[in-house]
């Protein structure tokens, strides 16, 4: 494992230096590449950083072929889980963070987010907040739409991605954001907050989910890596109310509901508390309750 990864070092350096020759930043360096280096400092995690930063598709793509190709074991699998992952949110916490009013200079996050790294939360007031492609989805040969629906939330990240990629990203207004997190919810995607301990080490984007691309959702559903944490919530179902349409068996993202004489929830550990069957009912039949056995949910109204 040592060996693997100090080949895969060795490759970033090679990919920072190139990136620095044939990229244009030997030329002159992007503010933002400054103001990121500013913050990492210098080492193997500010150069992991960059290249997560500079090629996102690349990089994303390279991951999951890596961990695939070590299937048989656990170990890269909870690597992974542990450095590169996320924490289902409810659409009013999403929301919430889009409308936040007051700063959060950092906070410990580890009762919320149960991973070893990657758990810090800074975030300022209003939340810089830019738009840009989704990577899982344009990595499918058939993809969903829209496809500008992942959002990187926080400066230096925002002006890294507009400065280096300014053909596939924009800034987005509160009200803007706010649209955008609508819109996703009504299409029966999943908010999650993700983090990344080379991006320097705290929260850094809401991602926009569906199932059918999200390379993170697939890993949970069809390899059982714990790509993300439950929101603290579980779907609970008015059997009363319930006309067996069976679509929120279909829609949930997780494959944690089934259909027995009524819609139920096959598996309690499945569940990741994301509302997508809750605003897929259409008789109201659904709702989100809290479970203490979920974890804590990340409402940053309680962290300001």
């Amino acid at each position: 494992m040592f060996t693997v990864l100090l080949l895969i070092a060795v490759a970033f350096s090679i990919l920072v230096l190139s990136a620095f020759w044939f990229g244009g930043e030997r030329r002159r360096f992007h503010r933002s590449t400054w103001a990121f280096f500013h913050q990492a400092g210098v080492g193997l995690r500010a150069l992991h950083g960059y290249i997560y930063l500079r090629w996102t598709p690349q990089y994303i793509k390279t991951l999951f072929r890596f961990t695939a190709a070590f299937s048989k074991t656990t170990r890269a699998e909870h690597w992974l889980a542990d450095h590169y992952h996320g924490k289902v949110l409810t659409h009013d916490h999403a929301r919430a963070v889009v409308t936040l009013n007051l700063p959060i200079s950092r906070r410990d996050l580890e009762q919320i987010v149960p991973y070893h790294t990657a758990r810090d939360l800074v975030l300022q007031a209003p939340p810089d907040i830019v738009a840009y492609e989704c990577v899982c989805r344009h990595g499918r040969a058939t993809h969903c739409e829209p496809t500008r629906v992942c959002m990187v939330v926080g400066r230096p990240f925002t002006d890294f991605i507009l400065e280096h990629r300014p053909q596939s990203a924009h800034r987005l207004t509160r009200e803007e954001a706010l649209d955008l997190l609508e819109a996703e919810h009504q299409r029966g995607h999943v908010h999650s907050a993700w983090f990344k301990d080379a991006m320097l080490n705290r929260f850094y984007a809401i991602c926009n989910c569906c199932k059918c691309c999200c390379g993170g959702i697939r890993e949970m559903v069809e390899r059982g890596v714990p790509m993300v944490a439950s929101s603290g919530y579980v779907a609970q179902i008015d059997t009363d109310a319930c006309t067996n349409c069976s679509d929120c068996v279909d829609a949930c993202p997780f494959q944690a509901m089934t259909f027995n004489d009524g819609a139920v929830v096959r598996t309690w550990e499945r569940c990741m508390g994301c509302g997508v069957c809750e605003v897929k009912c259409q008789v109201g039949a659904i709702s989100m309750i809290r479970d203490q056995r979920k974890g804590i949910p990340l409402d940053v109204r309680l962290l300001a």
